[in-house]
């Protein structure tokens, strides 16, 4: 009773500093975030704003810097409202470009740095602009796109040694310019664009999601009253900046605060608690697969010796979240749940395990959060008589939707017909729209939250609905198994999608203790008919695992060099897919 108390009192106090904050955003429409940084720069002029690699960067320095990237702007004769891609891994420079352009008017798309080809061709084209900073260390990257983009952007190299036909040295170009705050004629406001953030094109090419000034701001300021950073925090980013939760939420907890951003070029296990003891960390920001790296790797001597006071993130799955604590003796974990286009969000504020929110009953009508019935064979909600959608019963998994209240509470993407995919029409009454967030959830009696799927990730077996998480969350713990990898496929014959595994492992699979295991644990039906074992599980620049290309791969051992198993519940064993095996299912010999 007690810690209901004391949890219902977290929540309320966090929401109240939360709800306080964002109603600031109002009262003040032309306070944007450039500015928020620069009053720090100007109270605290020496409180070091960015620790990298050997380099302490101060508030005053990163913002003298940015002024220089505003001048730039500027000077090439761009204006409000034009768009400038950067390019560039994880670096303070990364940083100062951003805020000095956006503080002039200007957009700044964040182009994935993981991308070549094709991809980058396309982030590129969608990002509507002709000027590209490019950090030196991408330039490879760079020049495996089409003629067609190169000659279409005029492409300026940070750190580069020297210019050539296509290339313009930008550090050159910079050293000659004033660190003076520019001059403008205009104000930036609220409802201009900040930035395009790309989503990690997991299911197809990436698409670019507009951050309003304002829509920065509210994430910012909503973390910042969650986690209530002080100047003498010390905020561990290793996630890419181009991303919201690197790039924003981490990088925002600590610059909008006084607090020190503690950035890594690149994600390392090896790297990651020598780091956090060499710069005190007290926060750090995480995506699920960084903690199960963590998890995975051997005992490192820091590891139980830091002054960790949180962690906050999102994707961190119920089958390693006790011990994920319980082996770093971190106290506190804030797990959230957004997505960078939407307009809903929740966070888990008194660390419920496994939960990636709550919505308690007092302010159900504040948090613009409903989940909804939905039929995952058709992909599409279910409606009643009237047409309109159903809310979900306590328990019931639906999918996760967000009423657009006013015109343009939704930014959604520069596409606007990928926009208008996102958008549901004739909900709980005739004319509404909300946003689709794609993701399938269900909340218990209390309120509490719980990620289910993405819509497309769950698969029909047997004519019923298997969840890739919960099925990935059945390996947890089996020796040998370091990532699981969960999707489904077509089977000849056979209705719906049968369930299959990518496994990444260190040693042997007991393959007769894996079929135990996963039969204990699962009902027959989502037990993965398949496994693939593989060296590792590929992953895109924000830790997610990428399905579509193992869908397209299938199970052909003729085609996958790798180890293949098939579940046979008569021996009740994985036993070997081979070739002849293979042509018993593609023929539909096989009852399964």
């Amino acid at each position: 009773m007690l810690k209901r108390i004391k949890n219902e009192y977290t929540y309320i106090s966090t929401f109240g500093r939360i709800f306080r904050a964002l109603k600031s955003i109002e009262a003040e429409p032309d306070y944007i975030v450039p500015l928020q940084i620069a009053s720090h720069a100007e109270k605290n002029p020496d409180s070091i704003a960015i620790y990298y690699e050997d380099s302490e960067i101060s508030y005053k320095e990163l913002i003298l810097r940015s002024n220089k990237y505003a001048q730039w702007f500027l000077k090439i004769g761009l204006s409000k409202g034009d768009v400038v891609a950067l390019m560039m891994e994880n670096r303070p420079e990364f940083l100062a470009c951003w805020i000095g352009i956006t503080q002039v008017g200007g957009t700044v798309a964040l182009i994935n740095t993981n991308l070549n080809s094709q991809a980058l061709d396309y982030s590129l084209n969608i990002s509507q602009s002709k000027n590209l900073i490019l950090g030196k260390e991408l330039l490879e990257n760079f020049s495996s796109t089409q003629q067609e983009v190169k000659d279409n952007f005029s492409t300026w190299v940070q750190d580069g040694k020297q210019e050539s036909s296509h290339f313009k040295n930008l550090d050159e170009v910079l050293d000659n310019i004033s660190d003076n705050k520019p001059a403008i004629d205009y104000v930036v406001s609220n409802s201009d664009s900040g930035l395009y953030i790309y989503t990690s094109g997991t299911t197809g090419n990436p698409k670019a999601a507009t951050l309003s000034h304002k829509r920065l701001r509210l994430m910012m300021l909503g973390f910042k009253g969650a986690i209530r950073p002080n100047k003498n925090d010390k905020i561990y980013n290793v996630l890419p900046l181009y991303h919201s939760a690197g790039g924003v939420i981490a990088a925002g907890l600590a610059l909008t605060s006084g607090a020190s951003l503690v950035l890594k070029r690149k994600f390392s296990v090896n790297d990651f608690w020598d780091d956090v003891h060499k710069y005190n960390v007290t926060i750090f920001q995480y995506i699920g697969e960084l903690c199960r790296y963590l998890l995975n790797a051997p005992k490192h001597k820091y590891e139980n010796r830091h002054n960790i006071r949180m962690a906050t993130g999102n994707g961190l799955r119920p089958d390693i979240w006790d011990a994920f604590k319980e082996r770093f003796k971190i106290k506190n974990v804030l797990e959230f749940y957004g997505a960078t286009e939407g307009n809903i969000s929740l966070m888990n504020y008194d660390g419920k395990s496994g939960a990636i929110g709550r919505i308690p009953k007092y302010i159900e009508s504040i948090l613009n959060v409903h989940i909804i019935k939905f039929d995952i064979e058709k992909e599409e909600p279910i409606r009643d008589e009237n047409g309109l959608c159903i809310p979900c019963e306590v328990d019931e998994v639906g999918e996760a939707i967000g009423k657009i209240v006013i015109e343009g509470s939704f930014e959604g993407y520069v596409d606007k017909a990928a926009t208008k995919k996102k958008i549901l029409s004739d909900v709980f009454e005739k004319g509404d729209q909300y946003f689709r967030s794609g993701d399938l959830l269900s909340k218990d009696d209390l309120g509490y939250v719980y990620f289910a799927d993405r819509i497309g990730d769950t698969f029909r077996w047997k004519g019923e609905n298997v969840a890739t998480s919960q099925v990935a969350e059945a390996f947890a713990g089996l020796e040998g198994v370091l990532e699981t990898n969960v999707y489904g496929v077509n089977i000849p014959g056979s209705d719906g999608k049968a369930g299959m595994a990518a496994l990444s492992t260190n040693k042997d699979i007991n393959l007769d203790g894996l079929y135990e295991k996963l039969s204990a644990s699962l009902p027959a039906y989502a037990q993965p008919l398949i496994i693939r074992i593989k060296n590792e599980i590929e992953i895109t620049g924000t830790f997610k695992h990428r399905k579509v290309e193992l869908v397209k791969e299938g199970y052909d051992p003729k085609s996958i060099l790798e180890p293949l198993y098939f579940c046979d519940h008569k021996s009740k064993k994985y036993i070997p897919l081979d070739n002849d095996l293979f042509l018993s299912i593609k023929n539909q010999e096989l009852k399964l």
